[in-house]
């Protein structure tokens, strides 16, 4: 059928499939100026494990698709809107925690061209720390740090507000807003307890990283100035019904009257992305607390029932046993690498983990591991992300107790040797 053009409008080009380049998706134009493009990589894993003290323990592996990303970006026939569909078929994703809920990023954007976007739908906050806004086939190690899974929300659904602002001297600062459900993915069932509110603002003082660097950890494109980024976070959960705010209705309280009353829950951060020929450091420290609402009488065993006490280390303490199972308390990550000419990798990390005397940070199936050092390899097939063979070893050290295979508490340390590979398309 012949399309003819109307007087006033322009008329509708056929849609065109742009020559496929490796690692960076297709990308299709259609009518009236709209863009389209589909991408997505794949993560084959193994991590192998090993607790080492008055005894050898046996090693314990695991085999898994760490990842198998599709992603979805497309601009409208008014390139003021945008938007981003992102799921995750490996069921194995950090983010989904226990859900089933594989959709990852569901949001649409709309920049009017004056220094500031806003964005609605459900992504990654502006809150959490530096390293989660890494993607995740661009990281120095294997896996994100336990600073990033003992405090981050990972994804939340709500109001997304950022600017970029230049200054004179080529510097940028870039602010961040956002009001979210604060219950982490997009709620199926009851939304439980208040909203979260926070912001971040970057400061980029050497000028803008080339080609996104700021959002890669690695220096691929060796950086021929030094750039720097150096940046704060704040935000407010008003009333959280699980460890850190990224579910809702897990762990739940009562006031005298049989009505929800849930404690708040802040976090602050500090940190910065450094790169420079090659050299890349990243720096993170981020603090939690709580606010407990004195109210707060009776709460729901996992069971649905209802108990009105709340025991901790032989006591009634309601205050210590609601603190008890939130993360609570402070983290300290420093990570960096060196990225060679001839397309491979050293890199390295330490994170310090230091939980409140009442935290689940303590626990001692998940945690009880005060510091994680770690040295890692990369090799990567041209100056790009499309493929790459990563290696790490991660020695954890032991705080008192930490449970092997069968529950047992044992005074060893952890040797941790893991191993991916990652295809992009």
């Amino acid at each position: 059928m012949k399309v003819t053009a109307v007087e006033g409008q322009s008329q509708p080009t056929n849609p065109e499939l742009q020559a496929y380049r490796f690692a960076e998706g297709w990308r299709l134009s259609g009518f009236t100026g709209s863009t389209l493009r589909l991408s997505g990589f794949v993560q084959p894993s193994l991590t192998s494990t090993l607790q080492v003290g008055d005894t050898l323990e046996a090693w314990t592996h695991r085999y898994r698709m760490r990842r198998i990303r599709l992603r979805l970006d497309g601009k409208a026939a008014d390139p003021r809107f945008g938007y981003r569909i992102q799921a995750d078929l490996s069921g194995t994703g950090e983010e989904l925690d226990g859900n089933s809920n594989y959709l990852l990023d569901a949001y649409v954007t709309w920049d009017p061209g004056s220094r500031w976007s806003i964005t609605l739908g459900q992504r990654a906050p502006y809150t959490d720390n530096r390293e989660l806004w890494t993607q995740s086939y661009a990281m120095h190690l294997v896996e994100r740090s336990r600073l990033t899974s003992v405090f981050a929300s990972i994804r939340e659904f709500g109001l997304f507000i950022d600017g970029n602002l230049r200054l004179p001297g080529g510097i940028y600062l870039k602010p961040y807003f956002c009001l979210t459900n604060g219950d982490g993915l997009n709620q199926q069932g009851p939304d439980r307890g208040g909203l979260k509110w926070g912001g971040r603002l970057d400061v980029l003082p050497l000028g803008l990283f080339t080609a996104m660097g700021q959002f890669h950890q690695p220096d691929l494109v060796r950086e021929r100035t030094p750039k720097l980024v150096l940046g704060a976070t704040y935000s407010y959960n008003q009333g959280i019904s699980d460890r850190r705010g990224r579910e809702s209705g897990t762990i739940l309280y009562l006031d005298p009257n049989g009505q929800s009353l849930l404690p708040d829950f802040a976090k602050v951060g500090v940190d910065f992305l450094f790169k420079y020929q090659g050299l890349s450091l990243l720096g993170e420290w981020m603090k939690t607390g709580a606010s407990i609402p004195t109210a707060i009488t009776q709460r729901v065993r996992n069971d649905g029932s209802i108990a009105q006490d709340f025991p901790i280390e032989g006591l009634n303490n309601m205050d210590a046993y609601l603190r008890n199972r939130m993360m609570l308390g402070s983290a300290l990550n420093i990570q960096g690498g060196y990225m060679f000419k001839k397309g491979f990798s050293i890199d390295g990390r330490y994170t310090q983990l230091q939980g409140d005397r009442y935290s689940f940070m303590n626990n001692a199936t998940f945690y009880n591991r005060p510091r994680y050092y770690t040295l890692g390899f990369t090799v990567y097939s041209g100056r790009h992300y499309g493929a790459r063979w990563q290696s790490d070893l991660t020695w954890v050290d032991n705080d008192g107790g930490i449970a092997n295979n069968q529950g047992i508490l044992v005074q060893a340390k952890e040797w941790v040797i893991r191993s991916m590979v990652t295809f992009a398309f």
